[in-house]
């Protein structure tokens, strides 16, 4: 935000209870954020309604295959929906996203890379290699940098000696685990 990169109008897509959609209201930003939980979306417009933010709306939609917003979002910003969505769902989401999308519009995505989690953990985010991001969003957008990067977690320490126990990951200064991820910027073609 505080680099310019962000132009209103921004999506929020899989905005959760949208911390980060508040945040950018905050900031004079206008924020559509939409995710398929009633829950998140009921919270986020609660919070939105008492922190007087009349720019951040929420909607409850289906991401793979929402419609009405064509050519709306100058930004649009994943903040790790991409590895939680089924792979089968990913064309559909990008391609939503895409079609929301303004020409010449900034695409923000913070993932999970491989290796984030345990291999025994069943319910565990989709984790990605950086070929097989660029080759899904690629399908829709230009991709300008894929970066090595982190999400921080609130994980407590699990012995390592225990099956299915978290990798050996560090922790930042406030005591959460850094957990391997990617952020990769794109761009719609204008």
């Amino acid at each position: 935000m505080a680099a310019g990169k962000f132009r209103s109008d921004v999506l929020d897509a899989g905005c959760g209870y949208a911390e980060l959609s508040l945040a950018l209201a905050t900031e004079g930003y206008t924020v559509v954020g939409i995710d398929l939980t009633p829950t998140a979306i009921a919270a986020a417009s609660k919070a939105a309604a008492e922190r007087g933010l009349s720019t951040a709306s929420f909607e409850q939609a289906d991401i793979t295959s929402f419609t009405g917003h064509d050519g709306q979002f100058n930004t649009v910003v994943d903040s790790t929906l991409f590895h939680s969505l089924p792979v089968e769902g990913r064309d559909g989401y990008l391609s939503s996203v895409h079609r929301a999308a303004a020409p010449g519009a900034s695409y923000y995505v913070l993932v999970f890379a491989n290796g984030a989690f345990p291999a025994e953990w069943e319910a565990r985010p989709n984790q990605v290699g950086e070929d097989e991001l660029r080759a899904a969003v690629s399908k829709c957008w230009e991709i300008d940098e894929i970066r090595p990067a982190y999400i921080h977690a609130n994980i407590p320490a699990v012995p390592q000696s225990q099956d299915g126990a978290m990798p050996p990951h560090d922790r930042d200064d406030n005591g959460r685990m850094k957990l391997p991820a990617y952020l990769l910027t794109a761009h719609k073609a204008g």
